[in-house]
């Protein structure tokens, strides 16, 4: 899916891909993050931001909660990480990672909140009353006072399965001022997710009914009263999409995808502003009969995954057609349309999910100045691994 645009707009990386592979530096099924080019593409995106009063909060998940990463772009100015989940909240907090929203699309459980809480998020999603009483419990408990985003439902929203909940427009106002009565807690903001998402046909990205539903939720609150409050409408978020968000009345974005370069507009439009930041690389295991296998483990089951480059250096690399597995089988290998040398490399760039994968995570600093090293080497989960 990308593959062709690494090749085009970030070509460094890809000869260091290859090389690293065959040098032994990593190991195959190792994604390679390019620091330079990530923080570039994030200094972007937050310039793209203050011109439009959206403030971001970037999110990791993509690229394996990689702490290094997450501390350059706090260190750049951004208010603090998007944890979608729990575990990825602790993983921030274990390395000192200020958290800007957490629990965005899993609630945190009653058996973290005390440590998340302490950490002193920005503001944390709830989908329901009974998980803001839990939170107002245990702020009561820790002296703290924490703002709740409200995920709304409006009835033509889009949902993704396994992310179903929140509060329904016409339970809005009760569930409000049920808040309203709880200690410690106090609406803060209200979100829905996807608000954007690429159009293939209108070759642009366009808001979802979930934006609406933000919308008029917001309009609801507002007439009770409520002012400055936090409107996060994610996804596809970007230097081409902020512009967007702002003329939506949205105050906030979740750049994942957009730090890498990666949504599917970026597939689609090589004039984009930020270029691709991450590399799939593997190895050639064997061949049998017309077809080869490189090694697994890196499968993300959306990734659109189409070719990879083979070969042991730049200049004889040559593009060969992949199949995936299906989803019935695990990743041991991805299998190459046709033969292919034993262990020449194998580099891939298609859309992922890290955290979700088995791979290993390699990050480069300095090869935007031609002096690439090996900066850290992690799991798919944000722990450094040594190997």
């Amino acid at each position: 899916m990308f593959l062709r645009a690494v090749m085009e707009r970030n070509q460094p990386l890809v000869r260091l891909g290859i090389e690293w592979q065959q040098k032994g530096v990593i190991l195959p099924d190792t994604y390679l993050l390019d620091y330079d080019t990530i923080v570039d593409n994030a200094r972007q995106i937050k310039e793209a931001g203050e011109a439009n009063g959206v403030e971001n909060f970037f999110m990791l998940k993509q690229i394996g909660r990689n702490p290094l990463i997450a501390r350059a772009l706090t260190e750049l100015g951004f208010g603090g990480a998007v944890c979608v989940d729990f575990r990825e909240a602790l993983t921030m907090i274990a390395h000192g990672i200020p958290i800007g929203n957490v629990g965005h699309l899993v609630q945190v459980p009653r058996a973290a909140l005390a440590k998340i809480l302490a950490a002193k998020p920005r503001i944390v999603t709830v989908y329901s009353l009974e998980k803001a009483q839990e939170i107002s419990t245990v702020c009561a408990g820790l002296g703290l006072r924490q703002k709740l985003m409200l995920r709304v439902l409006g009835q033509q929203d889009m949902l993704y399965p396994g992310q179903y909940g929140g509060f329904g427009l016409d339970q809005l106002e009760a569930a409000v001022h049920a808040i309203e009565a709880l200690p410690n807690v106090e609406v803060g903001g209200v979100c829905s997710f996807p608000c954007f998402l690429y159009d293939e046909a209108a070759g642009d990205i366009l808001p979802t009914p979930n934006l609406t539903t933000v919308q008029r939720a917001a309009q609801m609150l507002e007439a009770l009263g409520y002012r400055d409050l936090m409107l996060n409408t994610p996804s596809a978020t970007c230097v081409h999409s902020i512009p967007k968000i702002a003329k939506a009345g949205g105050t906030h974005g979740e750049p994942g995808h957009g730090l890498t370069g990666t949504t599917p507009y970026h597939a689609a439009h090589p004039d984009a502003a930020e270029r691709p930041g991450y590399l799939y690389v593997s190895e050639i295991s064997h061949n049998l009969g017309a077809k080869s296998y490189c090694y697994g483990g890196g499968h993300y089951r959306r990734g659109h995954m189409q070719e990879a480059l083979v070969g042991t250096g730049l200049e004889d690399a040559k593009l060969v057609p992949v199949t995936p597995p299906d989803d019935s089988s695990i990743d041991y290998h991805f299998e190459l349309q046709q033969n292919c040398p034993v262990s020449a490399a194998a580099v891939m760039a298609f859309r992922t999910q890290f955290f979700v994968t088995r791979s290993r995570v390699a990050v480069v600093k300095g090869l935007s100045q031609g002096r690439p090293e090996l900066a850290g080497l992690y799991s798919a989960v944000g722990d450094p691994v040594q190997e």
